[in-house]
């Protein structure tokens, strides 16, 4: 069993109390599909090289499988209770007063985490639950103050969602308040493609 199981994290006892809640829970459909319009590669964060440093089987490339997830009732109450259970169940802490570096992706596996993080823990638990990695893409944004901030976007047959630490529920991309800036590609998480027009990354993502 993966040390990273749903069965293994609720055995560390994480503590709730958390600031970002998942709210009603409620996923707005849109009206059409919507996708992110990705451009070119573009550079990769260094997070995420570090991290497959560490953690080389999670940083694989495809199976060559499905790359979009039908966005069938099921599917979408499996993926929003994965999205909820994470915001609930880990803590919010930079990567400074966690770590004591400026930036640091893994697993929250003490129940403490900043935004990546909780990405990582959603996609690994989305991936255990049996949906395709390429329809599960770590995905860097800029709020609106241009700080970076991470989310984790699901590509589906009803176009991009997104599971963000800092809002509730599950989204369409076009609702989130955030500058897209890149995103894995579908084909190979080790690669990164650009999101919209281009846009200087951030130096790090932190919330």
């Amino acid at each position: 069993m993966s040390v990273f199981s749903r069965r293994a994290l609720k055995s560390l006892g994480l503590a709730a109390g958390l600031l970002c809640l998942a709210a009603s829970g409620v996923i707005a459909r849109p009206a059409a599909a919507t996708y992110a319009p990705v451009g070119p590669e573009t550079s990769v964060p260094f997070g995420w090289v570090d991290f497959c440093q560490r953690y080389a089987s999670e940083c694989r490339e495809g199976d060559g499988g499905a790359r979009e997830i039908e966005w069938t009732d099921a599917a979408r109450r499996r993926i929003e209770k994965i999205n909820a259970w994470v915001n609930r169940n880990i803590d919010p802490v930079s990567d400074r007063d966690h770590w004591g570096v400026v930036d640091e992706w893994d697993y929250p596996t003490d129940g403490k985490g900043d935004c990546e993080d909780y990405a990582l823990l959603k996609r690994r638990m989305l991936i255990e639950d049996g949906f395709p990695s390429g329809a599960l893409l770590l995905t860097v944004v800029k709020d609106e103050h241009g700080d970076g901030h991470s989310i984790l976007t699901v590509r589906t047959d009803r176009g991009d969602y997104v599971l963000d630490n800092l809002t509730g529920g599950v989204k369409p991309w076009s609702s989130a308040p955030y500058r897209f800036v890149k995103r894995q590609s579908q084909a190979s998480p080790n690669v990164w493609v650009s999101i919209g027009a281009p846009t200087s990354a951030p130096m790090y993502v932190s919330k």
